[in-house]
């Protein structure tokens, strides 16, 4: 089926009169599926299903010919995207083409559309270091006076990381870089992982150890590594800030005389200066760890401490946007006998997105951008940015740096599964 999203008529209406989203749901194995959309409010002004033979494509989309330098790692053609079965697939190929090892599949439509609510149906391509992306950009550029913009409704990771950003491409700064608002998003796009994390124990803890571990499948960047004895008031950490500076009592046993880090590995280059020690120096620097194998950062105290609070910043500062964010971590405890588990996190789950459709939609007006996932609203930003008409890009690509995990040989012969995409303006 293309899609298992079953839903009885009492959780459908509650969902057209809360949410005044789209969505669509599948009645046999057939192609044959059911619409459901407010349409006291929308209607539906353009829309490709991609019910037709795959040389009719440029009908209504431009396909990317280029190849590409930089943190993309794949060259992009049109024989990557190919129309079958009424869906458009933007398939990933090991092939060495355009000066790349990888080509992979880019389009954009032919038409540019201004405020209303976008959707798009798709399956992610399964395997890591592909992101799977629907977003909004001006292909034709935008008038003088307007914002160039672009506004990322998801670009997933493989399993199911739901990520989106909104892009600010005329307000750079010196270094050449631009403002941008970015979340990520676990369990089917309905919790934001977060880069600031307090866990404040009801009953405080004895011991001589501390340690995080985690088999990210990537780099770990570690800002400050606060370990606080009990205390009656503990810092407000927010996205990478914490200062535990100016309230009574407080002590930081990271900080402590005699305290040792020790810790898996250090992650070196010549752009990112990592230390262990920059867990504990009161900077934003970060402890970035190794790239392979579990990694886990260890804070000894020499003896036995009372601990009742451990905060911790993780991820990278992209100017504005949180990166490479921990989806699953542990937090142990040595007694001087045996550690044991005091805090599990683990933000992944057995959806794969590469095996499930999802239906990913954004609402752009006046003064929102709402994004919703399978008709439900998860984000809501204010919108003071762009207004310029906009064309829809659908795009698969390899990234490097380990943005969206490892690449592998895995990548090759996988491919994003389109369905549909859905332009809807208000009446």
């Amino acid at each position: 089926m293309k899609h298992t999203f079953l839903i009885t008529l009492a959780l459908l209406t509650l969902a057209l009169a809360s949410c005044n989203t789209t969505g669509k749901k599948e009645t046999d194995n057939t192609s044959e599926v059911i619409y459901y959309v407010d349409t006291s409010k929308w209607e539906l002004a353009w829309s490709d299903d991609f019910d037709y033979a795959d040389s009719l494509l440029e009908q209504n989309w431009i396909s990317d010919n280029q190849s590409y330098e930089g943190f993309v790692l794949c060259s992009r053609w049109r024989e990557n995207a190919v129309v079958k079965d009424g869906i458009l697939e933007l398939q990933a190929r090991k092939e060495q083409r355009g000066g790349n090892d990888w080509t992979c599949g880019n389009v954009w439509t032919k038409e540019a559309f201004g405020y209303g609510y976008f959707e798009c149906r798709y399956k992610y391509a399964g395997a890591t270091g592909t992101n799977n992306s629907f977003w909004l950009w001006p292909k034709v550029g935008v008038d003088e006076g307007e914002k160039a913009f672009e506004l990322d409704v998801n670009e997933g990771h493989y399993p199911n990381i739901v990520n989106t950003n909104i892009h600010n491409w005329t307000d750079t700064h010196e270094d050449g870089s631009h403002d941008q608002n970015f979340k990520s998003f676990w369990f089917e796009g309905k919790d934001e992982l977060s880069p600031a994390i307090s866990h404040e124990f009801e009953t405080p803890v004895k011991a001589t150890k501390i340690r995080l571990k985690s088999d990210h499948h990537t780099t770990i960047h570690l800002g400050e590594f606060s370990i606080y004895a009990p205390n009656s008031e503990y810092p407000e950490i927010k996205r990478f800030e914490n200062s535990d500076e100016n309230i009574d009592g407080l002590v930081n046993l990271t900080k402590a005389e005699g305290t040792k880090l020790s810790a898996s590995g250090v992650y070196k280059d010549s752009i990112r200066k990592s230390e262990i020690s920059n867990v504990a120096d009161g900077t934003q620097h970060a402890w970035i760890s190794q790239v392979e194998g579990e990694k886990w950062l260890e804070v000894d105290f020499g003896e036995e401490k009372e601990v009742g609070c451990i905060q911790f910043l993780n991820g990278w500062d992209d100017h504005g946007g949180n990166r490479n964010l921990l989806s699953q971590y542990s937090i142990e405890y040595y007694n001087g006998e045996k550690w044991i588990s005091k805090v599990e996190f683990d933000g992944r789950c057995d959806d794969d997105f590469s095996e499930e459709f999802h239906v990913y939609g954004f609402e752009w007006n006046e003064k929102e951008f709402k994004f919703y996932f399978d008709g439900e609203l998860y984000r809501t930003v204010p919108h003071t940015l762009c207004h310029a008409e906009t064309n829809i890009l659908l795009s698969l690509a390899i990234l490097s740096w380990d943005i969206a995990g490892p690449v592998t040989d895995a990548i090759d012969g996988t491919s994003m599964k389109i369905d549909y995409v859905r332009y809807y303006q208000k009446k």
